[in-house]
């Protein structure tokens, strides 16, 4: 398993990191799996064969469940494992019950860490924007759990560029804990990201993890043909992520199977490989429902995707250069410094190493 290093912290991770969306199946969660705690430690265990030492969750993931029975499937080999944890969204009724305020933060970490059995979650993220809390407030919490222990790094998750920037530099300016990370949702179908997110992530140093980097499995393989499979989340009613082009989906999915057919592999693990090739990411965030799935997810790690196969996967994926990217394409380019080219493509004299 190779270890890339998180950012500009001094902490390294797996490439591969499992996901524990599908522990507990609690409510809507129910769609996506219903894995207990014989469940979990089976895949706990096929990760640690593999050498996936890191695990992500969150506390509102089957309203806790989840942490639950990660806490209980880890008991024994806590020091094996990273244990990535979030916390913002809403997991009660009560007007304090959601957010980034210090308030509900402090106390949503110290019931994780109950629920973990843990003394200290390594990466702790910010799950979603709070634009009611002054984001001095929310770096400060951080901070304090910083400092006490609790937490041993800070992360956001589904954040704008601006959001991402506006914390920064708080953090700078009252010389708080900064955020090292940010887990995004990154796909070849969905590479929204490349516009402001990545290349923040290269100038400033903040490594970038990805949830559902196989589109909630609309990339796996299994959907073909414009026809969504039985017995999925999909079927089921599942919404997220949305796509706007469904015949650009399938005309990815119809070439990632392609590619993955030549290296004797599925479409699922040319989509993990192609991340992997992409500027900026630390891990892959992966959930599965058995360890044969896991195994065979963990096989990207072999695929070298050639000089072609990455030009006709940019091809049919590529995002439109919105504005201000399309009049720096014609007018910038000369003056780019090495984070630009997460989203505009080098090509010539432009073939320069980014810049981090």
């Amino acid at each position: 398993m190779d270890y890339r290093q998180l950012g500009r912290s001094g902490l390294s991770v797996p490439v591969l990191t499992l996901g524990t969306f599908t522990f507990g199946g609690a409510g809507p969660f129910g769609m996506v799996g219903q894995q207990g705690v014989a469940e979990a430690r089976e895949l706990i265990d096929c990760a640690l064969d593999l050498g996936i030492g890191m695990v992500d969750t969150a506390n509102m993931y089957s309203t806790g469940l989840a942490e639950e029975i990660l806490g209980e499937a880890l008991a024994g080999r806590r020091d094996r494992v990273l244990i990535s944890s979030k916390a913002r969204m809403r997991i009660g009724e009560g007007a304090n019950d959601q957010g980034a305020s210090r308030w509900h933060l402090i106390r949503e970490c110290e019931r994780s860490l109950t629920r973990l059995r843990t003394d200290h979650i390594d990466i702790y993220h910010i799950h979603e924007w709070d634009g009611q809390t002054p984001v001095e407030e929310t770096m400060a919490a951080l901070d304090m759990l910083v400092a006490q222990g609790k937490i041993r790094y800070a992360g956001c998750s589904n954040y704008t560029g601006w959001q991402l920037m506006k914390s920064l530099m708080a953090s700078e300016r009252h010389n708080l804990t900064r955020f090292v990370t940010q887990q995004i949702h990154y796909t070849i179908e969905a590479r929204e990201a490349e516009y402001e997110l990545l290349p923040i992530a290269l100038d400033q140093g903040v490594g970038v993890t990805v949830w559902s980097p196989l589109a909630a499995g609309l990339l796996s393989g299994k959907h073909r043909g414009g026809r969504i499979a039985l017995e999925s989340r999909q079927a089921n009613g599942w919404t997220e992520p949305p796509i706007r082009d469904p015949a650009r989906l399938w005309a990815i999915v119809d070439e990632l199977a392609a590619i993955g057919e030549s290296h004797g592999v599925e479409a699922a693990q040319v989509a993990l490989a192609w991340l992997l090739t992409r500027p900026g990411i630390a891990s892959l965030v992966v959930g599965a429902r058995s360890r044969d799935q896991l195994e065979r997810n963990a096989r990207a790690l072999a695929i070298s995707l050639t000089g072609d196969q990455l030009a006709r996967l940019d091809k049919l994926s590529r995002p439109p250069m919105i504005y201000p990217h399309w009049h720096q394409e014609q007018f910038a380019k000369p003056r780019f410094g090495g984070p630009e080219f997460a989203l505009h493509p080098r090509v010539g004299a432009d073939e320069r190493p980014f810049q981090q």
